[in-house]
This record gives structure tokens, sequence and C-alpha cells, in this order.
């Protein structure tokens, strides 16, 4: 039996690092010479850890969505759909307006857009129920799911334009005030 030689860095600490150049740069604006510039650890290490970069970013996904991210999870526990529309676009630009401006999730890497069809699908389960309690009028709600994303996305986007956390609170405002009313 050959024992080979233990690993000499912590993944995590190569995650976290990747995580925040995907952040920065995107998945195609990263390459694993950057992360191994980043980390100290050289490219065989990073491949024989993650095996391919595609990994990498998934595993880097999974911390942003676990860390940065959490939000999206935290609004879905709010108690109307109001609450939980206002914690998803705020919550956006809190995060997208921090250290690194922008999102991760917004833009082309493996698994993204299926992230982002998940999301849209959980919030329109979620305002599914709320027009079934009656607290959300008759709307189609994969349309209000979608533009409370694309409202999200949108912030992220003037977030890496230079836009600052007070403006993009408005944005968030702003759209906010189009959320649909029940009558009566």
């Amino acid at each position: 039996m050959t024992v080979g030689r233990p690993r000499e860095f912590d993944p995590e600490t190569v995650e976290d690092a990747a995580m925040k150049l995907f952040w920065q740069r995107g998945f195609d604006g990263v390459s694993i010479s950057d992360v191994s510039a980043a980390t100290g650890v050289n490219r065989r290490g990073i491949y024989a850890e993650f095996g391919s970069k595609n990994e990498l970013f998934r595993r880097s996904l999974r911390r942003y969505l676990a860390g940065p991210s959490a939000y999206t999870v935290e609004a879905m526990t709010r108690s109307t759909a109001r609450e939980v529309a206002e914690a998803m676009v705020h919550g956006a630009a809190d995060t997208v307006s921090g250290d690194i401006h922008g999102c991760l999730t917004v833009g082309d890497g493996p698994g993204l857009a299926e992230f982002r069809d998940e999301t849209v699908h959980r919030l329109a389960e979620r305002f599914d129920r709320a027009v079934a309690a009656g607290e959300l009028p008759d709307v189609d709600t994969s349309v209000l799911a979608r533009w409370i994303a694309a409202v999200c996305q949108g912030i992220a986007i003037q977030a890496r334009s230079g836009a600052d956390r007070a403006a993009l609170h408005a944005v968030a405002d702003t759209a906010l005030r189009g959320w649909p009313r029940t009558t009566g």
C-alpha cells in the first residue's frame, strides 16, 4: 500500500479564496493559476483536491450560498409574501454592496442558471401559498417571482457599476412600490 504525502493546505481556505475571486471576476475571469497565486497552493494540489475548475466553482458557490447569500434562505422564512420580497431585495442590496460589489450568482458558471431557476421556483411556490391564503390577489406567481429575482439581479449589476448601498436600498424600495395589493 502506497501512502501519499499529506495535504499541505486547508481546502476551505482555497474554497474561500476561490469564492472571492469568482465573485469579483466571474467564472471565465478566474483561472486555476489565479487561485494558486491567491492561496500559495500549487496547481497540482488544487487539481488533486478539486479535480477541475468547475468543481472548485461548485464548491465555492456552495460556500457563497451558505455565507454571503444566506439571506435568500432566511428570506423564505418570513411570515408574509411581502416580507419575503422585502428580505430578498434588501438582502441583495446589503450583500452586493459589501466588501465585494456584485453577486457571484449573476453571470455564467456551472450550475448558475439552475440555481437562479430554482430560486424563482421556490419564490413562486411561496407566492402560490400567499394567493391561496388570500394574502395576495390572484396574480401570476411565476411572473411575480421572476420580477423579484430580476430586481435582485439588477441591484447586483448596479452595485458592480458603482452604486452605493443607500442607492441600492432606494432601488429596492422603489421596486416594492409595485407589489400587488389585495382589494377590500
